[in-house]
Formats: structure tokens, sequence, C-alpha cells
């Protein structure tokens, strides 16, 4: 691991990294805060929106005095493998925002050229993960998941794919399901090929009216109705859905004049932070 910058901020650290991941074949660039104290400290996993880094959360969400406050580790990975030329496939001049670089919607890629490198389901669940336990006094049985947009739909997926290595989820205005949306159904067809029956694990919705969420006891979700994306693309009234068929309790907070920006973010994260620390440190 190569510690790229450091801050200290509200008696804690701020370290931006870079490692090589086994699972994207490439280095990876993450932001970890580390509060004050000997720890071992509860982890929030922070997962970003398209065409997004590892910086955009920590430079925008305002997290880190309440992340303090409460003893929590955020870190804060990046949204996809980066580099010139990954596999035969240029990424860094990608015309698309919401496919490759930046777009790697936290699934397991299976089609070419995108297999080679695109892993970051693999990437979060074991390379993070296992870097988070080695270099910082995280204590990886009290690990919570949260994201925004992308993100939000990561951090729903990953949590009901993984409960066994996750104990709270939330999101901010989360691609619902990816499998009745645009932005889901190029990234879907793209990463996965043409089979619905290999979208299904990386559809919110789907996986909660399954059942997939029941080892959480609350989903927290907040969405802002001014959000430009609300009714084409993120659609949150089909996870109000999935929880009533899965007698999933599932708080979804509308907000008026909210749009999909890190002001939004910034608005409640205090709110998320406290509700992942109630459930990590109890």
């Amino acid at each position: 691991m190569d510690i790229t910058a450091q801050h200290r901020l509200f008696g804690g650290t701020l370290t931006f990294a870079k490692h090589d991941s086994a699972a994207t074949r490439t280095p990876m660039a993450l932001s970890v805060f580390l509060p004050e104290g000997e720890g071992p400290f509860p982890v929030l996993i922070w997962l970003s929106g398209l065409t997004c880094t590892a910086s955009n959360f920590t430079e925008k969400a305002g997290a880190y005095k309440r992340a303090a406050e409460l003893g929590l580790i955020i870190v804060a990975p990046d949204t996809s493998p980066r580099g010139a030329d990954l596999q035969g496939h240029t990424v860094a001049n990608d015309e698309a925002y919401d496919l490759g670089q930046g777009a790697g919607f936290y699934v397991n890629a299976t089609q070419s050229p995108w297999a080679a490198h695109f892993q970051m389901e693999s990437y979060i669940v074991t390379d993070l993960l296992q870097l988070i336990g080695a270099e910082w006094p995280a204590d990886l049985s009290r690990v919570g998941i949260s994201g925004h947009s992308m993100g939000g739909h990561g951090a729903l997926t990953l949590a009901m794919n993984y409960s066994h290595l996750f104990k709270s989820v939330s999101a901010f205005a989360p691609i619902a399901s990816p499998v009745h949306c645009p932005w889901g159904q190029k990234a879907m067809e793209a990463y996965l090929g043409t089979s619905h029956d290999a979208w299904e694990k990386y559809d919110a919705a789907l996986r909660l009216a399954k059942g997939k969420a029941l080892p959480f006891d609350e989903i927290l979700v907040d969405q802002g109705l001014a959000d430009p994306f609300l009714e084409t693309q993120l659609m949150p009234h089909l996870l109000e859905q999935a929880a009533k068929v899965a007698g999933q309790k599932l708080t979804l907070r509308r907000h008026e004049g909210y749009d999909h920006s890190y002001y939004f973010i910034a608005s409640f994260i205090d709110d998320h932070l406290d509700f992942h620390a109630q459930r990590l440190k109890a």
C-alpha cells in the first residue's frame, strides 16, 4: 500500500492511499478516515456513484466530524479500475459517463473486455476489507455499508448478497432496480450479458422481495424529490413494494426540494452515521 496524502482533522487522520488489487489486477485508490484512539473501531464502507472517484465523498459529504464523535472508520474506495489501457480496452477516454471508468456498478463482469478487470464486487468484499483489516485498527465483525446512486445500488445488493459480512445498510438516492432503468440496463448488458437471470443478483428490489435483507433489522434510504433522476433511473417506490412483499422494515424518507447532489448527502449524512453506529456499536 502506498500512502499518497494524509491530513489531521477532528482529532483523527484522513489517509489517501493506493494498493494493488488481486480482483481487478490494477492499482485501486481509496480514502480512510481513522478516528482518534486505539480501536479496534467499527467500519463504514461508502460506495460512490457514477463518475465519482475516492475523493467525492471524502471532500464533499462533511461526514468526518460526526464520524470522529462516534468512533467510526469510514472507507471510501474508487468506483472502478482505472488506466489508460486495460486488457486492450481504453477506459481513460470513455465517451460514456455511465459505463467503464467511474462506472463499475459493483458487479463482477463476465463479458469481454470488461471481465479482465471490472471485478468490483470481489474487490469490495475481499480485497478492500482485507486491506482495512491489515492496515488499520478495524473490527471486521462490525462493518456497515452505504452509498449514493450507483453506490446506493452497490450498498444494498452487496449487503443482501453478503449479509455475513455487513451488519447495517443504508443508501442515498439508490438505483433501486437496474433491471428497470436505462443506467442499469446498459451496464448489466455490457458487464453481464443479455441474460436477465445474471442481472437478478445485482437488482436491489428483486433481492429485497426475495427476503435477502431479512438479516437486517432496518434499511434506511433517503431520496430527494427534486432529484432529476427520480422517476426515470432511481424508482425508490420499487424498494417499498419489495419490502412490503418480504415483510422487511424499510425507512424511505422523501425530502422536498433536495436534488441528487452532495448538498443533499451532506444534509442528512449525520443521520446515516448515527443509524450505522447504533447497530455497529450495539
